[in-house]
């Protein structure tokens, strides 16, 4: 079966699956405190994405990431897992999955267990004040305890910061503290994505901010080479850790022109594109029986060459992060 390449050249090899839009937390950046979430009859069955999700691997896609909201959140999850997991071989490589860490202290044997070698981890503070304020939640106890559970069961954890004026200051030390675990960490612009309770402009810290910050107390040395399954970050090696450091930059220094993913929501939606809002639904076709193939090569072919996010007090785009998945 031929691959999925786009009117661009871009082979697309990697797909993120949502299975939910709900999640346990609510981060000030992502969610508003009182959100409405899809009613469960529009969310695809746990067979349904898995189905989809084995058809992308026919065509070639080589690394899935399971998202959300918080994927650990939905009910019976390991059994999707657990059916993507048979896939893993010398053409589907990696399957892997993005989490708050708040269940990790429950699922991290079994993930370990079926195949799954790495884990995105979320991460904004280590102070627990700053934690509860920017999540609303006084969980950061329970993620530290799933992240000491993954690293118990030999998973490769990676941390993902969202860049915050609260958590600037933070971020050395951060870096220090994931480094000396063996953890990865990737530094990530806000993504203006949903309304929220809180300024998107007041929240924003570039990237080039970050960076600075980091030299005048680190030595970071760009690595090149990219691995063409490991997502948008660009690296840069520290001296002073041993460890790497991604920074992740939707709007300053955007990463469009290597993007090899489509995302696949929990309703049957693929979206091309994290920033723009066309999307090809897959639900209708699967439900009635139709071939969903001539859907998965359309989306491909209408990939578009890169996304157009503006930062401002009002989203650029009124569909939540938590809808598509990160």
């Amino acid at each position: 079966m031929p691959n999925l390449i786009d009117k661009f050249g871009r082979e697309i090899k990697y797909l993120r699956v949502s299975v939910t839009d709900r999640c346990d937390l609510r981060c000030q950046y992502c969610m508003s405190e009182k959100m409405s979430f899809l009613p469960k009859q529009d969310l695809l069955s746990l067979a349904e994405l898995s189905k989809i999700a084995h058809r992308f691997i026919d065509f070639g896609i080589e690394k899935i990431r399971i998202s959300g909201g918080e994927p650990l959140v939905r009910k019976d999850i390991v059994e999707l897992i657990t059916e993507l997991s048979s896939r893993l071989g010398q053409d589907f490589a990696e399957l892997t999955l993005t989490t708050n860490g708040t269940q990790l202290a429950k699922y991290a044997d079994a993930l370990s267990s079926l195949g799954m070698k790495r884990i995105n981890v979320s991460l904004d503070s280590l102070n627990p004040a700053i934690f509860s304020s920017l999540a609303r939640r006084n969980a950061l106890p329970r993620v530290l305890e799933g992240i000491e559970a993954a690293k118990t069961a030999g998973l490769h954890i990676k941390i993902n910061t969202v860049l915050l004026p609260e958590n600037l200051s933070e971020i050395p030390e951060m870096m220090r503290w994931a480094h000396a675990q063996s953890f990865d960490m990737s530094l990530i612009e806000i993504m203006p994505m949903g309304q929220t309770d809180v300024s998107r402009r007041k929240q924003f810290v570039p990237m080039t901010h970050a960076k600075d910050t980091l030299s005048q107390q680190f030595t970071l040395s760009p690595i090149l080479r990219r691995d063409p399954l490991s997502g948008p970050a660009r690296y840069s090696y520290v001296a002073e850790t041993g460890g790497r450091i991604g920074f992740i930059s939707p709007l300053t220094n955007n990463f469009c022109a290597s993007c090899n993913r489509v995302r696949l929501t929990c309703t049957g939606r693929i979206y091309m594109c994290l920033g723009q809002e066309d999307h090809i639904d897959l639900r209708k076709t699967l439900r009635s029986g139709g071939c969903i193939d001539t859907g998965i090569a359309k989306a491909v072919n209408l990939k578009p060459e890169a996304h157009d996010f503006s930062i401002g007090d009002a989203p650029s785009l009124p569909r939540h992060m938590s809808v598509t998945g990160g």
